[in-house]
């Protein structure tokens, strides 16, 4: 067992450190407009109809049930998008209908998630936005637990050339304050927070 430790270790401490500016995936083209994702909360409004009018979260299979309305496929579309097709399939029960959707709470789709794992206090995916940091994903999963080795965090990041791997000082950065290890974080990362070896 201490051997296997030793070499976790070892494997850990030969990772790069992350760079404090890593070069940000460039996302798709045409994905400047947020698409809903499986989990996210909308409001649906229909102008001048209480009844249809309502809050509803997109189910797992990326679909959405309102009055009227069985199974409408949200995911992937924009909220305009998908304002235009509960329009389109309203018509058949109201005349003209107006709708405009508001995503009020968003998971993001699953290449704009940052996941945390391992010895964090809450291991979750987090939707990831511009300028988000080590630092914010940590405060964001209620910090790390008391078996936790902050300082061999891993942050695994997709590359051009498959995943690459970087060693982050989590410990240093919230015990000490060492800003050099609050790395900006790109769509799609993971954070690996190993136990500590005792």
């Amino acid at each position: 067992m201490a051997l296997l430790g030793a070499l976790v270790a070892a494997a850990c401490s030969s990772l790069p450190e992350a760079p404090i500016e890593p070069e940000l995936v460039d996302p798709p083209a045409g994905s400047a407009a947020y698409r809903i994702a499986a989990g996210d909360d909308l409001q649906i409004f229909v102008w001048q109809d209480r009844d249809l009018s309502l809050k509803v979260r997109v189910r797992p299979d990326g679909r959405i049930s309102m009055p009227l309305l069985a199974d409408v496929e949200a995911a992937g579309k924009t909220p305009a998008e998908l304002g235009r097709e509960l329009e389109r399939r309203l018509a058949e029960f109201v005349q003209r209908p107006l709708v405009t959707v508001v995503v009020t709470d968003f998971s993001g789709p699953l290449e704009q998630q940052i996941r945390v794992v391992g010895e964090a206090v809450k291991p979750q995916s987090l939707p990831w936005r511009p300028g988000m940091t080590v630092l914010d994903a940590v405060i964001a999963v209620g910090g790390l637990t008391a078996f936790a080795d902050g300082n061999r965090t891993v942050l695994v990041r997709r590359g051009p050339e498959g995943p690459q791997r970087y060693r982050v000082r989590v410990a240093d950065l919230l015990r000490e304050g060492d800003m050099a290890a609050n790395v900006k974080l790109a769509p799609g990362d993971v954070l690996v927070v190993p136990e500590a070896i005792f």
